[in-house]
């Protein structure tokens, strides 16, 4: 091509080239033994050129090669980085990533457990730690240019999702800001935010998969594709991806042959060869097992794969199933070479916390090639199956779906047993973005041509709706920015009440809550010119129709007001008879399905409030137990009595009757016929109408007929535009309030929460007082009630093994939200202590609720969970592991976790303890390192 080019064209041709090898990006790319692609050239280009970016691509297509380039441009400028990842683990591989490449004395590691060379150029950490070095004005912070923040899309993270924006509207105008997200919808919305609080910001999205990805759906023993023609790859393409005919056909034919109960009333009208029919097609459409799903993937050469069951149980069972089963997916060789690498990374831990943690079942199960995953698991056994995974030496993964977020661990194949999942209320279906995000993994670049997502059939699996999840890609980032109180004192110690107003409203939260006020403006807007047009067609010339309006519609909502009231009374009425009822009573059934003579059985729960396990809750009324004259015993409601209801007769209930039974009904039911079958029930006589006699009434239909306008012959069509007129103002007056409550929303939560912590002297207008300045230490979900127990001195004379205990209720929270079993707590000053922590919480609820923050909003403390007091108890005072997970009944991952965030939040009540007259620093200090032993101190991820 180089001959057939003018010297003009040479030259300019090779002063790019030339141009090009002056640039950063040149060497950079030199470092890799593949071509970058267009959107990770696109992003460090415009890096290079001093803008930020915001780069959304899918999982796996290697968006973390502009974070590297950041890196790149930052020691060949001779400045910072710090690379940030939502979890400890991705902080982990990322820093040894990053290690090699650079050597260590580049590299450092800051996370919650672990501080290496924190001073070097590049430095990982959690995000957490990069904002709480912000608010302290660390040092570290000099010769910062460039912060890399992995998987940006945390934010959405309805507990964390805050510390994004914090560090993204606090870090120095001089850093470039790189920020990584999923395939998100609102990549541009967004980006037009970063561009905003930020500056200039190229935003590059990327919809196109690296890899292609096939859908299917397993079903008995076929693989059908979800897809008739897979055009695009499960990319967003121009085609249209029409739905498999025969998936469809066997959707249909499952749903046909649903079994119905009343067929069998035909009797022989259902023939034998319906019958066998059936049978044939049972014996074609089943959910496979998933040792024989394995097996049926391993077949066809579809492995390694991640099966996700939303269950930590069903993983560890799905192991079983797969030993029992006799599965077998390593050679000798490979066998060989997992024992050498889990008895290299578990050598640590002692031989009797082994036989606890299950190890041998474990690696019995690795070696064959299989291993579940999940936050139940110790983090050493999880860090050891994703090694191993990577490495091809397990090749049969059952993770829930905690593994789709972030760890670096893809598959050929990913499996999903299911489309629904409990969210922590509910049992509900997963998302299109959750689709993405679990059937992300499949695909390995640069090893596999293509990647599986299998579906396994279940009864009433609807293919349309399977393609909807599958072709959508809806994974809109929405704000969970809130307030805090550590945030507020820290917001004001460094830039005053005013300031952080004003910073408060230039988050992303703001931001989408003021965008979506402009729809509205629009709608507000319109309605308007509407009223207008309503108010010319109710102009009347004899006067003012408006007013005249006004009077009408006042009469009927006088009416209205008035017929609900005499509703009530006649329900209070009725409610105050029933709770009279006593059993053995006769009575008459007014309404309803049941209408007719009754014997009460139960006369029911009085009406009002009772305290059940959740609380107070509410009852409408008595709700008798009764036994119907046609032998029918049912629970009735208030319904069923609309007017007030008495005791006809009294009858005798033998001891001996069961209403379960049958004939012990029937004896009963035909001696209440007897006893007061003959007896006709009083009409209850209607009471007059109160409108009858209401002044109001009288005096607003005297005005009406007085009014000018009540003589217009065009006075009902007049009356007509009126409604439309008033229905418009009050939609009207509705929007408004929306806008209303949309604009400043986070600012005036902020003024909120500065106004509890000045009644509680945290703070006094731009002043932080010595209690602000110990909140502001103090990071967490409870971090104004832990300042107030080092306020209220609660914690002083404790040991480390009772402090331990007291802490654990700032961080624990059980996964079942209501524990009918009381937690077993330490005995003696603990309890007193744990005791006194919820008498202050209980003081500060009533005061959140005086100020009106709303714990349903994200904003407040929640009550401090008791359910971990004593297995940190426990194990602070050394006690076995062994014992320690058998009384807490928990798993060895939870516990560990736990373990860390109790440690976590010791060491900030050490740092904001008082330093004279108090114990509490250095019990803190010595419950950590009490804690800090075992199985929690060799888990180097938490």
């Amino acid at each position: 091509m180089t001959e057939d080019l003018t010297p003009a064209e040479a030259y300019a041709a090779a002063r790019a080239r030339n141009a090009e090898r002056a640039t950063a990006l040149y060497p950079f790319r030199e470092m890799y033994d593949f071509d970058l692609d267009p959107f990770q050239i696109e992003a460090c280009k415009a890096l290079e050129a001093g803008k930020g970016v915001l780069v959304a691509a899918p999982t796996g297509s290697g968006k973390t090669i502009v974070g590297e380039f950041a890196v790149h441009l930052a020691l060949t400028q001779g400045r910072k980085c710090f690379y940030t990842t939502p979890i400890k683990a991705l902080s982990n591989q990322k820093y040894a990533d990053l290690v090699k490449r650079y050597g260590a004395d580049k590299v450092g590691l800051l996370t919650g457990d672990n501080s290496v060379n924190g001073d070097a150029p590049i430095v990982v950490m959690t995000t957490e730690v990069l904002r709480n070095m912000l608010y302290a004005g660390s040092q570290a912070l000099s010769g910062l240019g460039y912060v890399v923040m992995d998987e940006v899309h945390y934010l959405s993270d309805r507990f964390r999702g805050a510390v994004w924006e914090e560090v993204i509207i606090h870090l120095p105008e001089s850093v470039t800001l790189v920020s990584l997200s999923a395939t998100v919808s609102n990549a541009e919305e967004f980006g037009d935010w970063l561009d905003t609080v930020r500056g200039d910001t190229e935003v590059i999205v990327s919809e196109s998969r690296p890899v292609p990805l096939w859908q299917h759906v397993l079903a008995g023993r076929r693989m059908y594709d979800l897809f008739e023609e897979e055009t695009d790859h499960g990319g967003r393409g121009a085609s249209r991806r029409e739905v498999n005919p025969d998936l469809l056909r066997l959707a249909r034919t499952e749903n046909t042959r649903t079994y119905n109960p009343r067929e069998r009333r035909r009797g022989k009208m259902v023939r034998e060869a319906d019958r066998e029919r059936e049978r044939r097609q049972r014996s074609r459409i089943w959910t496979p097992g998933r040792p024989e799903v394995i097996d049926r993937l391993d077949a066809e050469g579809l492995l390694p794969a991640i099966t996700f069951i939303f269950s930590r149980a069903g993983c560890e069972a799905a192991v079983q199933q797969c030993l029992y089963a006799g599965l077998r997916l390593n050679d000798d060789e490979a066998r060989q070479r997992v024992r050498e690498i889990v008895e290299e990374r578990t050598a640590s831990i002692p031989t009797e916390d082994l036989h606890v943690l299950g190890y041998y079942e474990w690696l019995e199960a690795l070696e064959r090639g299989i291993a579940a995953h999940h936050a139940g698991m110790l983090p050493t056994f999880k860090e050891v199956v994703e090694e191993l995974f990577v490495h091809g030496l397990v090749k049969a993964v059952f993770a829930t779906e905690t593994l789709a977020l972030g760890i670096n661990m893809p598959a050929r194949s990913v499996v999903l047993e299911k489309l629904v999942k409990w969210n922590g209320e509910q049992h509900a279906d997963i998302t299109p973005g959750e689709y993405t995000q679990l059937t992300g993994r499949a695909g390995r670049r640069g090893i596999d041509v293509e990647g599986h997502a299998v579906v396994l059939w279940q009864r009433g699996l609807d293919p349309g709706h399977l393609a909807g999840l599958a072709g959508t890609r809806t994974y809109p980032l929405r704000s969970s920015f809130r307030p805090s109180y550590n945030m507020a004192v820290n917001l004001v110690d460094q830039f005053g009440r005013h300031r952080s107003r004003e910073l408060l409203e230039t988050s992303f939260a703001q931001f989408q809550a003021d965008r979506s006020v402009v729809g509205i403006s629009r709608q507000v807007q319109k309605n308007e010119e509407g009223l207008e047009g309503y108010r010319e067609g109710m102009t009347c010339h004899l006067g003012d129709f408006e007013e005249y309006a006004r009077l009408r519609r006042d009469l009927k909502d006088r009416e209205t007001e008035l017929a609900k009231q005499g509703a009530a009374q006649r329900r209070a009425q009725a409610a105050g008879s029933l709770e009279k009822l006593k059993p053995g009573d006769v009575i008459h059934v007014p309404t309803g399905k049941f209408a007719g003579l009754a014997l009460v059985l139960d006369p029911g729960i009085p009406a009002g409030r009772t305290n059940g396990h959740r609380g107070f809750e509410h009852h409408d009324g008595p709700r008798p137990l009764v036994l119907t004259a046609e032998r029918q015993v049912k629970r009735l409601a208030s319904i069923d009595f609309p007017v007030p209801v008495e005791a006809l007769e009294r009858m005798r209930i033998p001891k001996s009757f069961n209403p379960r039974s049958p004939q012990s009904r029937r004896d009963l039911a035909s001696a209440l016929r007897s006893k007061a079958g003959h007896i006709n029930p009083e009409r209850h006589r209607k009471d007059r109408s109160a409108a009858a006699d209401d002044r109001e009434i009288a005096r607003l239909r005297t005005e009406i007929r007085a009014h000018p306008c009540h003589g217009c012959d065009e006075r009902e069509d007049h009356a007509r535009w009126a409604e439309r007129y008033h229905r418009l103002q009050r939609d009207t007056r509705q929007l408004e309030r929306r806008i209303e409550g949309r604009t400043n929303t986070i600012a005036r939560t902020f003024d909120r929460i500065v106004a509890l912590l000045t009644e509680l002297d945290y703070l006094r207008g731009d002043e932080v007082t010595d209690n602000g300045k110990r909140l502001a230490r103090l990071y967490g979900e409870l971090d104004l009630l832990a300042s107030e127990c080092l306020r209220d001195r609660v914690w002083e004379g404790l040991t480390p093994p009772e402090l331990a205990a007291c802490v654990s209720a700032l961080v624990y929270e059980s996964r079942q939200a209501d524990d009918a079993v009381a937690p077993k707590l330490p005995t003696g000053n603990a309890k007193a202590a744990l005791g006194e922590m919820v008498r202050i919480w209980g003081r500060l609820d009533a005061l959140e609720e005086e100020f009106k923050i709303n714990q349903a909003e994200g904003v407040g403390q929640r009550e401090p969970d008791l359910g971990f007091a004593w297995a940190a108890y426990q194990w602070a005072s050394d006690k076995g592991l062994d014992q320690v997970l058998r009384e807490a009944e928990m798993p060895a991952g939870d516990f560990v976790r736990w373990c860390k965030q109790v440690i976590d939040v010791l060491g900030q009540i050490a740092a904001a303890a008082p330093k004279e007259n108090s114990t509490v620093a250095k019990n803190a200090r010595k419950a950590v390192d009490s804690l800090l032993r075992g199985v929690v101190a060799y888990s180097s991820v938490g």
